[in-house]
């Protein structure tokens, strides 16, 4: 099976994006583009994740959908020839940050869970792992640091 993806977009609690960063939105626009696979960005963000958790069904394995009465109102808004479904992938970026020769370096890694039970897991060991000033930050981007 062929399909568009984007497998990293941020939400709208991440640092510096849109409001509209939301799944209605990001449904809508992705089914603009023909897009039919769009990760969902930040579920370690305890208001995200619950927004998830009210707004997703599970469809295919390890896939999400909105829920049919949103899903139907995003249709509702979109040119005939744009309704098409578009499915959601629960996605978190990590960050490590490291310093080696004297420059710090960053590497971002995108994680992808299956189901809400291990992006709940994820983002529990993320709030236990991470220095209470990274927790409180507000980022939405759990951040490691290599030690020395």
């Amino acid at each position: 099976m062929r399909f568009h993806a984007d497998l990293h977009v941020h939400s709208k609690y991440s640092r510096a994006t849109s409001r509209d960063l939301d799944l209605e939105h990001l449904a809508a626009w992705a089914a603009s583009k023909g897009i039919t696979v769009v990760a969902t960005g930040d579920f370690t963000h305890p208001a995200w994740r619950t927004e998830l958790k009210e707004k997703l069904v599970p469809a295919e394995p390890g896939l999400f959908r909105l829920r049919p009465e949103i899903e139907q109102t995003v249709a509702e808004g979109l040119p005939p020839a744009c309704r098409r479904p578009v499915r959601f992938m629960l996605e978190v970026e990590i960050s490590t940050i490291y310093k080696k020769a004297e420059k710090t370096r960053k590497v971002h890694h995108l994680i992808y869970a299956p189901d809400f039970a291990t992006a709940d897991r994820i983002s529990r060991a993320s709030a236990t792992s991470l220095p209470t000033a990274a927790r409180s930050s507000g980022s939405t981007r759990a951040t490691f640091s290599r030690p020395r």
